[in-house]
């Protein structure tokens, strides 16, 4: 069996590692690993591959920056001819990028197989570009792998087959867990002079919540009250880094500078760091995920999520954007009064080494396309 499998930026590396080492330890499949070059960056790329382990791609199609439309545009338009090249049976996409979406398409065309990890998730949001990556995959998508029951019932209320759909667990737990060991190694938390379970750690990039000047205000007030009672570590992406120069933020900018703005992290530091806090503040969807395996209670700056079993198992709290409900959610959590939640089902290490035996069942049944080639 040949496999394509597609990263693009920095979610999907988590999630791709564990599958390459299930692929590559199967001599009779062929693999291509193909970076479409979404994240380009040190920070945002290069660390996260030698901090993960994953090799260096086959195939970087050096796509960068650019709106939504034309990022997707060159992503596609830059894959096609790889797919006619190779020639695979299959192709793994993972998450909801926008290289998710644009390899999806392409590949579908193309008829060849598309194999969706994290299929199913839904915020029923679509002001958020990701659902719309989402929901467009799913629709052209051959083989569905989930990471929790609402996703599977999710699919199925779109009318896909049930026998389609495969419930393997979360690849980004078999990430975690793979590098717990590694992260507890690491010195960021010396470095930062900072004491396990002394500080909050925060996350912030969307841009609902960094982009509109007002919301943004009222986030960065609740943070500087929160850094009163304890320490704020913030890894500032660009583009927030940017926006907090806002005029509207003057007023806060020297209470915003007690926090502990630090530059973007790899993977085995911000672990290290996401391990060790006492609490962690995020608009991210997969550190709502890792938290709940942690048992580290979690703030998610957003009014809905795609993750909804991190907060009806889990240790999420969705707060928003609302100062009195995070500060409210702090309180209990400075008091030993939070949430303690549960790991789900088959968050457990061996989701990618699940989804390559159905794959290989799938090929040797001859069912990986949904509508077979004439």
């Amino acid at each position: 069996m040949k496999i394509v499998s597609v990263v693009g930026a920095r979610p999907n590396f988590m999630k791709i590692a564990p599958i390459i080492r299930a692929v590559t330890s199967q001599p009779s499949i062929e693999h291509l690993l193909v970076h479409t070059g979404q994240h380009y960056d040190e920070k945002m790329s290069k660390s996260f591959f030698k901090d993960l382990g994953i090799p260096k791609p086959d195939v970087n199609l050096e796509a960068g920056s650019g709106s939504h439309a034309r990022q997707t545009a060159e992503i596609m338009m830059r894959f096609e001819p790889v797919l006619l090249k190779y020639k695979p049976d299959l192709m793994i996409v993972v998450g909801d990028v926008n290289s998710t979406l644009g390899c999806s398409v392409v590949a579908s065309k193309l008829r060849v197989a598309v194999a969706h990890v994290e299929a199913g998730l839904r915020s029923l949001d679509r002001d958020m570009p990701e659902e719309i990556n989402r929901l467009v995959t799913d629709s052209i998508t051959d083989i569905f792998f989930t990471t929790s029951p609402d996703a599977d019932q999710n699919l199925i209320k779109e009318g896909i087959a049930k026998n389609r759909i495969f419930f393997v667990g979360n690849v980004m737990i078999d990430t975690l867990m793979h590098n717990l060991n590694k992260a507890s190694q690491s010195k960021i938390l010396h470095n930062l002079h900072l004491k396990p379970r002394g500080y909050a750690l925060l996350t912030m990039h969307r841009p609902s919540n960094v982009d509109d000047p007002q919301i943004l205000k009222r986030l960065a007030g609740a943070l500087a009250a929160i850094n009163q009672d304890i320490p704020v570590v913030f890894p500032v992406h660009p583009r927030t880094r940017n926006n907090l120069k806002h005029p509207a933020l003057k007023n806060l900018n020297a209470q915003l500078s007690r926090l502990k703005l630090i530059e973007p992290l790899g993977y085995l530091d911000f672990l290290s760091l996401m391990t060790n806090a006492r609490f962690v503040l995020t608009d991210s969807g997969g550190i709502q995920e890792e938290t709940t395996v942690l048992g580290i209670p979690c703030l998610t700056l957003r009014e809905n999520t795609e993750r909804p079993i991190t907060v009806t198992q889990g240790t999420n709290v969705l707060v928003g954007s609302d100062p009195k409900k995070i500060l409210s959610e702090v309180k209990k959590i400075l008091a030993g009064r939070h949430k303690k939640g549960r790991r789900p089902k088959y968050w457990d290490g061996k989701s990618a080494r699940r989804i390559v035996e159905t794959l290989m069942k799938l090929k040797k049944n001859n069912r990986l396309l949904l509508v077979p080639q004439r």
